[in-house]
Parts: C-alpha cells; sequence; structure tokens
C-alpha cells in the first residue's frame, strides 16, 4: 500500500445546483389553488345580483348627494327601490304592489325603516301630496332594502331549491 493513497483519489465532486425548473409540487399546488381563488373571487365580483346591488347603491349615493328638489329626490328614490325589487324578487311578485301592501313588501324584505309613517311620507312625497324633508332617514332605509333584499332573495331561492330537490326525492333529503 502506497502512504499517499490519498492524493491518488479522484479529486470531490459535488452535484449540480437544483435548477428552478420544474419547480417542486408544493408550487404546483400552491399555483393551482392561487389560481382557483383568483377565479373565485373574479365570478363573485361579476355576479349579476352584485353588480346590481352595487350599481343600485351607487346611485343611493348620487340622489343623496344632488341638490334636488325634495319631492324629485323622493320620486328617484321610490323608482330605485320599485326596480331593484323588480330586478331580485320578479315582476309578478313586486309590480302589482302599492300603498300599503309596498311598504309591507319593503320592510318584510329588508328595508324596516320604510315600514309605518316614514314610507307612508316618502309616498306622499314622491306622489305628490305634502312633502316631508326626511330625505337622510329615507336613504337609509333604501339602502338597508336593497343590502338585504339580495341576501333575502338568495337565502330564499336555496331554500326553494333545497325544498324543490327533496319532493322530487320522495320527500327525503
Amino acid at each position: 500500500m502506497n502512504p499517499n493513497w490519498l492524493s491518488e483519489l479522484a479529486p470531490p465532486r459535488a452535484p449540480p445546483p437544483p435548477g428552478w425548473w420544474p419547480p417542486a409540487p408544493g408550487w404546483w399546488i400552491l399555483a393551482a389553488l392561487a389560481v382557483a381563488l383568483a377565479g373565485g373571487a373574479l365570478w363573485r365580483w361579476r355576479s349579476p345580483r352584485r353588480r346590481l346591488c352595487r350599481v343600485a347603491l351607487r346611485e343611493l349615493r348620487r340622489i343623496g348627494s344632488a341638490d334636488a328638489d325634495l319631492r324629485h329626490s323622493a320620486r328617484a328614490i321610490e323608482n330605485l327601490l320599485r326596480r331593484y325589487a323588480i330586478a331580485v324578487f320578479g315582476r309578478e311578485r313586486v309590480a302589482r304592489l302599492t300603498g300599503e301592501a309596498w311598504l309591507a313588501f319593503l320592510a318584510a324584505e329588508g328595508g324596516a325603516p320604510l315600514a309605518g309613517e316614514q314610507g307612508r311620507r316618502l309616498l306622499s312625497t314622491a306622489f305628490g301630496g305634502k312633502a316631508y324633508d326626511e330625505l337622510p332617514s329615507w336613504l337609509a332605509g333604501a339602502d338597508a332594502f336593497v343590502r338585504c333584499a339580495g341576501a333575502a332573495a338568495r337565502t330564499r331561492r336555496k331554500r326553494q331549491r333545497s325544498a324543490a330537490g327533496c319532493s322530487a326525492q320522495g320527500g327525503r333529503p
């Protein structure tokens, strides 16, 4: 045996550093999750019901900030509430409602501040009766209706779909 046997060995070689491509499986999972979350957020944000709600709230802010005649503002709020209710709940359910029935509908679907005397004053001002200067409370009631009505309609539709599914399956869930 040679006393310098260590010098006869091959020089040490380290493996090459790992490249950046292809990524590890964890990065693929993270990328897929990020794409799914972004798609879900975009779908939720572009939902027609949510867009309708955003547009209605924007129009309410415009009505509140406009320096218009009180009767004109009351008519604009009433018109917006009617259009929004027809879009969310359907023409069959909303179009025939007037007076106290309309106010009861608004109160039942989230516009509780417009129930009773506040709602009557809004209708009176909007349709040529005595003018009441309660624009901030009317705007608050309309805002509450727009925000709550969409959620209430979605919940009701889910219940109706699940009930229809149960009845189609012979009453079993």
